[in-house]
């Protein structure tokens, strides 16, 4: 029974894992974006920052997942269990990302998506760990956000696979 539950949990984990060692996000908070002087909600300008200024301003949690490529633990994500209404930004810019009617429970551990902002999204191939996936990247900031699969409902059929610390969340109740 415990070689069945190590496989599942291999298996599990081979899904959404990065190549870096996890980190545990429960308690953890985005970062003050008043610290931040390339935050924006509204400007989709490309961003050339070095990771060398992005490792000045940004928590060292959030920039292990953005701009190392880490991963959050599984089911540890402030929003794996969240479903209030509102708009997903990029925790490192403020670029748009995601609508929360996109999100649906995927029960993989990560925030999952059905459809991503066009705008607000880019991605690359990822070789990493043995696998080949589709990384999600932020458009503007080149910031990691997780992988994308083709397991996904419809009417897309695919998954964002989120990493939470790299998403900011802002409740229609507070639209203007």
């Amino acid at each position: 029974m415990k070689l069945i539950s190590f496989i599942f949990t291999f298996l599990f984990l081979q899904t959404c894992s990065q190549t870096k060692k996890p980190i545990n996000t429960a308690t953890m908070e985005n970062p003050i974006t008043k610290n931040n002087p390339y935050y924006s909600r509204t400007d989709r300008t490309k961003l050339n920052v070095p990771n060398s200024e992005w490792k000045k301003i940004l928590p060292e949690h959030l920039y292990a997942v953005a701009r190392e490529a880490a991963t959050e633990r599984p089911f540890t994500g402030k929003y794996n269990d969240f479903d209030e209404l509102g708009e997903y930004y990029c925790a490192v810019c403020g670029n748009h990302l995601f609508r929360s009617d996109a999100k649906f429970s995927s029960t993989c551990g990560w925030p999952s998506f059905f459809e991503a902002d066009k705008q607000g999204t880019a991605y690359h191939r990822d070789s990493s760990f043995g696998m080949e996936r589709i990384e999600v990247v932020c458009k503007r900031c080149d910031s990691h956000l997780g992988h994308v699969f083709n397991d996904g409902p419809p009417p897309t059929g695919m998954r964002y696979c989120m990493n939470s610390v790299s998403l900011d969340f802002v409740p229609d109740s507070e639209k203007k």
